[in-house]
């Protein structure tokens, strides 16, 4: 486990901008943390960071999933807070995400659908101090985030 200090949201963005060269398609991040943690600040970061130019990145948090074509691969942005029942997961094109990036917010809300095989990201705030955890799940992972 790798973990960073994230003293504003700008960190927050380079932490995204540097961990988006490493990934491939397939990859699996779920990020975890609470309300006002980080998360869409994140993501919005990593997905304007492979769609190499900015992007406008909403919220998925009505809409559950947003897509985006990336030049690499497409990125699948799951939102899964207002999920009921896990298998819900797979009408939001769950088994589409095998050849792209698959950001999940809210993973425990897939249940047992989360696969195995994946980086976990979990971004606190204690007081005022922000911080984020790497867990790689997998030594692909493990050895990936050396070059982090």
């Amino acid at each position: 486990m790798r973990a960073f200090e994230l003293p504003d949201l700008a960190a927050t963005e380079q932490l995204a901008k540097a961990l988006a060269p490493l990934l491939r398609a397939g990859d699996v991040i779920a990020l975890r943390g609470g309300l006002g943690a980080g998360k869409t600040t994140f993501s919005r970061a990593l997905i304007s960071e492979l769609m190499q130019q900015a992007t406008e990145v909403p919220s998925p948090t009505y809409t559950l999933v947003q897509t985006y074509e990336a030049p690499q691969f497409p990125i699948f942005h799951f939102d899964l807070y207002r999920l009921e029942n896990p298998h819900d997961v797979f009408e939001l094109g769950w088994d589409e995400t095998q050849d792209g990036l698959a950001l999940i917010e809210w993973p425990d809300r897939a249940g047992e659908h989360l696969p195995a095989w994946r980086l976990d990201l979990a971004i606190e705030m204690v007081g005022e101090n922000r911080t984020a955890r790497l867990e790689p799940k997998g030594e692909d992972w493990q050895t990936r985030l050396h070059e982090l």
